[in-house]
């Protein structure tokens, strides 16, 4: 079974809600949308049915085709594997690098740690996915990123863990708000407090701070960009719960004060299987630890 037709497919499905999906699927490929189309056909001959239904919306895997994703799938990971462990004989660092990442992470993080295994690796392509923790649980079992940077996943994913750093959760105040006069928040006093949060029943880091500790916030806008949230606790519109790390480079009104007692969310690197992990895949985890914590991992 050929590994680009495999591919060919797995990027039609991935860019299917779009109009024009295999032309866009095709330029990331370097392919004509009549190439892409002649490997999908050739493949769907090969394997004997039907892997694409198409209408003018673009295209989505059939019945029988989303069973066979995950073969597919395994078919790219074997072959990007061989070509990277042959590079790497060869005393050359090379191959494609996916990446999963939180927002809070990748905003504060990712630039610096990309830009220096750039300079160090310029042959290898990387590919930044981000998204909440369902997304991310989704991605680790699928077994479609090398590796994640975010909160640690839940039971049901299968990974490695390698930690890095616990982000201490503040409280986000509007400048004239009374508590500001706190040094910190009794965590008691969040119940009933008007609330603001973002991407609400996503597995989000604070769907589940909130649910540890039984705390009920009045809930009263809810929108799917942090950013946006901060903007709204600065206008005065309620309080908000989140990770230092988030607010790391935005400049604005808001005011943070620690909880009482402190709160964390503990930061890491989840690999789907740290025994298979790609030349290129371990390169960046030794770089993201020493980026986090000064020194490679021991």
């Amino acid at each position: 079974m050929d590994s680009i037709k495999c591919q060919a497919l797995l990027l039609a499905i991935q860019y299917g809600s779009l109009n024009g999906s295999l032309t866009a699927a095709g330029k990331e490929l370097g392919y004509t949308q009549s190439g892409m189309t002649r490997m999908i056909r050739s493949l769907e001959k090969e394997i004997g049915f039907p892997l694409l239904v198409r209408n003018k919306q673009g295209v989505r895997p059939s019945a029988n085709g989303q069973r066979m994703v995950p073969v597919f799938q395994e078919v790219v990971r074997a072959s990007q594997k061989a070509a990277d462990l042959g590079a790497a004989i060869q005393g050359v660092l090379a191959g494609v690098l996916n990446i999963g990442s939180s927002y809070s992470v990748a905003a504060a993080w990712l630039p610096k740690i990309l830009s220096r295994f750039q300079a160090q690796y310029p042959q290898v392509e990387v590919h930044l996915l981000e998204g909440t923790n369902q997304e991310l649980a989704q991605w680790l079992n699928e077994k479609s990123v090398d590796c994640c940077l975010a909160a640690k996943p839940g039971k049901d994913v299968a990974y490695d863990w390698i930690p890095l750093k616990d982000d201490e959760l503040v409280v986000w105040l509007p400048p004239a708000h009374p508590w500001t006069a706190e040094k910190e928040i009794p965590l008691e006093w969040l119940n009933g407090a008007p609330f603001i949060i973002p991407l609400p029943d996503h597995d989000t880091d604070i769907d589940r701070f909130l649910a540890a500790r039984q705390v009920q916030p009045d809930i009263r806008f809810t929108t799917t960009d942090p950013y946006t949230a901060y903007c709204m606790v600065e206008e005065g519109l309620g309080i908000r719960v989140n990770n230092r790390l988030t607010t790391g480079k935005w400049a604005g009104c808001v005011e943070l004060r620690p909880l009482a007692p402190a709160q964390s969310i503990p930061l890491g690197l989840a690999v789907p299987d740290i025994q298979e992990m790609s030349p290129a895949a371990g390169k960046f985890v030794a770089q993201v630890w020493q980026a986090v914590n000064g020194s490679p991992e021991k």
